[in-house]
Parts: structure tokens; sequence; C-alpha cells
């Protein structure tokens, strides 16, 4: 009989990233409603013939979506705040939901556990019933294709665990926010949810669905004993009638605890373990073995590192896996959704050198793992020679990893105290209280991405595109002359990609072609693969900054991506320390600090969005990150004259529980996120005695609406409360290059308005 196979999370953008022309085309009026679920229709309709060629035992519906998975249930659910309601039309209401509208906030956006993806927090209020078995609707379309699949859901108990309860304070635009999962509500609102899946459930029981694949990662986490049995009963109450249809719950990301209690009593049919992130899964497998009554879905494969599957390394673990559990119960898989690699690897032939590419394989390839694999087992086909390490051995560079062996164990932070710089360097750049500022980029418009492709294609000159460059710098700073701005930025219109920009000017990455990954909705990035070690051979960003200053007598900010960001938002080679290859990017931008800082740049922002992202999902591994993610932050701008300002952003993470150690970093400034997540990171600061510089994000940048003073100044006046306002910045949430200017404009200029309030009530010198 053998082993069978199975795979989820394809990823949902298209080859060419048709799911970004097919809804941003609705969003422009440029196609209606039909067409764009047509061109959406198409892209699904691709994302299964990939799936075909895998000659896949279990092929996985309802993992397609035209937004965000955890929106989808939402909607499906009657998870609708009462802000959106009044909007009639289901599909305008969805992406209102994601993107605000005129006259409602967007709901909160968050990263998916320790990834790059961003999900659509639930606003939670107990209250569930199903309005749309989306499940069923995805299963039906696959079988009118002559496809037989097994649905794929996010389960309840994680679903509720990522979502948040809000109450509004009275007579205030805020919102008190509760985690879910620390509320009492929470048991509750899973038992609540379990009967609707149950419901869902028996509909595609009814339609005689063989198998579905229940989603529960958040089960990797730190949960309780009391958290066990609310999932227990949950599953009790969710698989009550169901008889004929397989449930698999799948958990990823990390390793599962509570193995024995989870594994043995969850009443389901099979149990799907990541056997990839670590040996852990592996080890409690050889501790507890497996119960005779359920099917193990190995998930041997990765599904977050574009790296070639190694075979023989993949069997051994396979064998030892098939000593606890005989083959007619063996289905393998992919580790994790593959959603977090490109699509196909085929574009990027003649593009990437040719042994890098012997090293890589993104989703569909992973799906072609698959199909080897069981090929090689029940079959009995050769495995293949792949030379794995005799290609890795050419990208070592010796003399950059001395010099990290060389600063591993040495104390590394800035000699002056924070208060002793903040007074020097504010006293040199003349500021008042409440200094305006933005994150760094500025819209990236149609002309700006046109004469961009227009120079990778050799079709104008290097010397025209850094003329048109110039143009849009000095354009971006007589904008923010116009609209007040206290320190201002240079609009980042060089830069296709925060992440991508550094790396292509540094050695040890490589770039693909067409290697887009979704991070939310229809925004796509293209990671840089960090295939060798890292070092900078030039100056990277220095040009740019010093014509920018060259036309303004206000600060410009030198503008940098973090160590632990570019790691973070890389795909990183798995057999070197995360750590050591964080160190190496660190020393890099150390050099480029120092050379902005000659240059005459007198505040160096160096952005770690990701910081947060890489934190460990279990408790007693996230120390250690901590510890080397700070270091890496504080190598890069440690020799710094006392009056050189460094500042720092965050975003869309949840940073409220490591603010100590984002303290540690010893950034001057930090800006960080508090508009879509209605003020929640200020409860932070409420917390702890945060004494340094602090922009707290007054409008949420993804939204199209633009924000009216009073509720900017709602956020600002609670920040007022907290910290000392002698230290407080006024700033968007984010970067502005996904919007266009005549939405950026009016904001800023709310913006500084609400900072002009501020002064006019609080002062507008500066008391240090």
């Amino acid at each position: 009989m053998g082993i069978k196979t199975t795979a989820f999370g394809f990823p949902k953008i298209g080859k060419n990233r048709e799911l970004k022309k097919y809804v941003e085309g609705y969003w422009k009026g440029e196609i209606n409603k039909d067409e764009m679920y047509r061109g959406l229709e198409k892209v699904n309709e691709e994302r299964f013939e990939f799936l075909k060629k895998g000659d896949l035992d279990l092929v996985p519906s309802n993992d397609f979506s035209v937004y965000d998975f955890i929106l989808d249930i939402s909607t499906m659910i009657d998870i609708i705040p009462d802000r959106f309601r009044n909007i009639q039309d289901d599909t305008d209401r969805y992406f209102a939901m994601a993107r605000g509208s005129e006259s409602a906030i967007a709901c909160e956006m968050t990263k998916w556990f320790d990834t790059n993806y961003h999900y659509i927090v639930p606003e939670l209020t107990g209250n569930f019933r199903l309005i749309k078995n989306r499940p069923l609707d995805s299963y039906r379309w696959a079988k009118e294709r002559g496809i037989e699949t097994k649905p794929v859901i996010v389960g309840p108990f994680t679903y509720v665990y990522l979502g948040k309860v809000y109450e509004r304070q009275e007579g205030s635009l805020l919102m008190n926010m509760i985690r879910s999962y620390d509320s009492e509500k929470f048991r509750p609102m899973v038992l609540s949810l379990a009967k609707v899946y149950n419901e869902i459930l028996k509909e595609l029981q009814s339609e005689g669905v063989k198998a579905v694949q229940l989603d529960e990662p958040a089960l990797v986490l730190d949960i309780t004993d009391q958290d066990v049995d609310t999932l227990l009963e949950a599953y009790r109450i969710l698989t009550d009638g169901i008889d004929k249809t397989e449930i698999h719950l799948h958990t990823y990301y990390e390793s599962l605890d509570n193995f024995e209690k989870i594994v043995f009593s969850l009443p389901v049919t099979g149990i799907g373990l990541d056997f990839v992130v670590n040996d852990e899964n592996l080890e409690n497998l050889k501790r507890y073995g497996f119960p005779d009554d359920k099917k193990l879905i190995a998930g041997v494969i990765s599904g977050r590192d574009p790296w070639k599957t190694d075979y023989r390394k993949v069997l051994d673990q396979l064998e030892t896996i098939g000593r606890h559990v005989s083959e007619d119960r063996l289905i393998i898989s992919n580790g994790s959704p593959l959603f977090h690699l490109p699509v196909t690897i085929e574009s990027e032939k003649g593009f990437l050198d040719e042994n890098l590419l012997k090293m890589l394989s993104f989703a569909s390839e992973r799906i072609d793992e698959l199909r080897i694999l069981k090929e090689i087992i029940n079959e009995g086909k050769e495995v293949p020679d792949q030379n794995i390490e005799e290609i890795r051995s050419i990208f070592i560079n010796e003399d950059v990893k001395r010099s990290v062996k060389e600063i591993e164990s040495i104390e590394i932070r800035r000699k002056d105290d924070f208060r002793e710089r903040y007074r020097s360097q504010m006293e040199l750049l003349g500021l008042p209280k409440f200094p305006t500022t933005t994150i760094g980029s500025f819209p990236q418009t149609k002309e700006v991405r046109q004469v961009r492709a227009k120079f990778r294609r050799g079709e104008i000159t290097e010397a025209e595109y850094e003329s048109f460059i110039k143009d849009q710098i000095k354009k971006a700073v007589e904008i923010q002359e116009e609209i007040g701005l206290d320190v201002f930025v240079h609009g980042e219109f060089e830069r296709t990609d925060m992440v991508e920009f550094f790396g292509e000017k540094m050695e040890g990455f490589a770039f693909t072609k067409n290697g887009w990954v979704q991070s939310y909705g229809t925004r796509c990035v293209r990671p840089p693969i960090i295939y060798g070690d890292v070092s900078r051979p030039e100056s990277m960003t220095v040009k740019e900054i010093v014509y920018a200053q060259s036309l303004t007598n206000k600060p410009v900010k030198g503008m940098l991506t973090g160590p632990v960001t570019i790691l973070n938002w890389s795909f990183y080679r798995k057999d070197i320390p995360k750590k050591e290859i964080a160190f190496q990017i660190a020393l890099a931008l150390k050099e480029e600090v120092l050379d902005l800082e000659k240059a005459g740049i007198k505040i160096i922002q160096i952005d770690e969005p990701a910081f947060r992202e890489g934190l460990p999902l279990k408790k007693r591994k996230q120390e250690d990150y901590l510890r080397w993610a700070v270091k890496a932050f504080r190598l890069t701008n440690h020799t710094v004259k006392k009056t050189t300002q460094i500042h720092t952003h965050m975003c869309y993470s949840e940073f409220n529980e490591i603010i100590e150690w984002i303290y540690q970093m010893d950034a001057d400034v930090i800006s960080i996120e508090a508009s879509r997540s209605k003020g929640e990171i200020i409860q932070a600061f409420e917390d702890f005695n945060y004494d340094h510089g602090i922009g707290i994000g007054l409008y949420d940048i993804h939204s199209p609406r633009i924000p009216s003073v009073e509720e900017m100044l709602e956020i600002a006046e609670r920040t007022v409360k907290v910290t000392d306002k002698n230290l407080i910045w006024i700033n968007p949430d984010c970067g502005l290059k996904t919007r266009d200017w005549k939405e950026t404009i009016p904001a800023l200029k709310n913006m500084v308005k609400v900072a002009q309030i501020l002064r006019d009530k609080y002062g507008k010198e500066l008391e240090l």
C-alpha cells in the first residue's frame, strides 16, 4: 500500500502576482467585481495544476484567499465589527475590514506567529454564527473540476487565541484591548465556536468530503493544562456526529508540548507534526510513541526556507518515525504552509548562479520533492545525488567569520548616558517639543516604478536614472518644507524594498527574478537569499541622503534597515547559526552608519520592524534570541558620536511583552505603530518607564483614508499621560510608499496640526 502524501498552504498570489493585478485593479475601478473574481478563479485553477503534478493523495482546498485566510473565517462566522455593518456589498465590506474606509478604521493587522505574513486580527464578541460555509464552497468548486480535495481551515482554538476583545473607553476613539487568550472569555468562546465548526463539518460530511484539515498552530505555544482541557472539550463538541469524514489536526512552526495528552486524547483521525523546525517532535515520538488509532501527517519538508530537501536526511528521519507508526498510517507532507515560499523556481533558471540554483527549491518544487520521496519509499527508486555540502563550501568568507568571532564575547553599548546624549542632540538639531517626522519612504508612484524598471532593463542610462531620482528627492524635500515637518527624509525612491535594496549592495546575498512571497493582502516581497558570508564592499546610501540634506536646513535622516530585520526578512542558511549571520550584517551596517556620520548626517534611523517577528515561539528559547538581537542592533551604532541621534522603527507586531528588551536596544528615539492596534502599545508604556524618545504612530498608512486631527490627537494625548512630553515625537505608524500623494499630503498636514495643538497646550521649548 505504501505511504501517502499531502500538502497545504500553496502560495495564493499566482506565478506572476496575478492576485495583485486583479484585486488592486478592482480597488482602482479599472475592472468590476465579476472581472476580478474571474481573474482570481484562474489564479486558483493554476494552483491546482501545480498541485496535480505532485500526485498527492490528499489535495488541499479552501486555502486560497483574496486577501487573508483569517479574515475569511471572520466574515464566514459573522465576526464583523459594527463600524462595517452599514456596507451592504459583501466584497466591499470584506476589503473595508482589511484596509479601512472613509468612515471606519481598518481592523488591526499583525504578524502571523514568527513569520512575515500579516493577518487581520478578529475583534471578538463571543457571538458566532455561520453565514457562509467557505470550505464547502471551495470543495464544490474543485469537485466541479474533477478534483477530490480535503478542505483546510484554521481551527477554533487558534482562531480565538489570535483574536482580541476590545472595549471602547468612554467618550473616546481609543479602545482598551484584551487579548482573547488572557480573557476569562477565552474558554467559553472556543467552545462556542466549536459548535459552529461542528455545523461546518456536518455540512461537509453530508457532501461526501473524505477528510478535513484543521490547522492549530497555536498549540505549539506555551499553553497551559487548562488550555489543553479547553482544546479537548472543543474537539469533542466539534467532532460530535462526524463519523464518515476524517479530521486531521495540524500543528507547525514549533514542536508540540503536552505531546502525550494532546496526541493520545484528541478525538481526531490524524495529527500533523512539524519535523523540520527541530528534533523535538521526533524525540517526543520516541519517548511517547504514537496512538494506534490515528494517522501521523509527518511534516518532513520545509515550507519556510528555500533550501533543497536533503533526501537522505529525510529518509533517515522517516525510518525512525516508521518504528512508531505503521506505513499504512503515515502521510508525509510539508512541515509548515508553503505560502512562505515563492511559487516556482522555473523563472530563475538562467538568472541565478547555477551553483545556487542547485541548492534551491520553491513551493512547486516542494510538491515535486514529496512525489520523489514517495517514489523512493514505495517504488524503490534511487535516491538522487545532491552534493549539498560540497556546493555550500564554495560560499565561505573566512575574513568575515573571523570578524564575527572577535566581537561575540565583547559587551557592545554606547559609552554616553541617554539623557546626556539626547540633550546634546536636541540642542544641536534645534528641534521643538513634539518634533514631527515621517518613517522614511514616500509614495512610490507609477512613474517611479516605471523609470526604475526601465533602468533595470537597460532602456535608460545610469546618469538618466540618477537624475530622475534626484528630481524625486527634490520634490519630496519641497513637499516636506510646505507641510512644515521638522525632520525630513529623502523618500527612498531609489529603493524597491527595504531589505532587497541593502542586500543588493552587500556580498553574500542573491536576488530572484520572480521570487515573490505574500506579506499581507496584495503586498508581496522578494526575500533575498543569504547564500554566503555577508560583507559591504562600498557605501550604500550616502549619496542620496547627502543630496537631500544639501537641499534644506532641516535635518534629513539617514535611513537603514537593521540587521535583525534584514535577517528575518531573508531566506538565510540553516547550517550557519542565525546569530552569526545577524552579526555579519550588523558589522556591514556599522560601516555605513559611520560613513553617514562622517558625511555630516546627524540623525540615522536603523529600522527593526521584524525584531519581534523572529522571537522564538517557546518562552524558554526567547532570552537567547533577544540577547543577540539587541547586541546586533547595538553593534551597528555603538561607536557613533554622542551628538549623532539613532532612531529605530517597529510596526505591526505584539511588542508589549518585550518592551524591556526594546529598551535595551538603547535607541535615542523609537517610532512604533499605535493607530491600527487602537493605541494598544501605549499600555506598554503605562506599565514600563520608557525614558527614551518615543514616536507613537498616529495614523494607519495601510489604509487609504485620511485621518482626522481629532483621532490622531486622541492617541497623542494618551501618550502624553504616560510619557515625558520632552521625549515624544509625532509621526505616522509606518512608511508611506504604498500611499498616493493625494492621501499623504493632507494626512501629514493634519499630523502637523496635532503637533501644533500640543505645543500650544504644553509649550514649544524642550525642557531637558
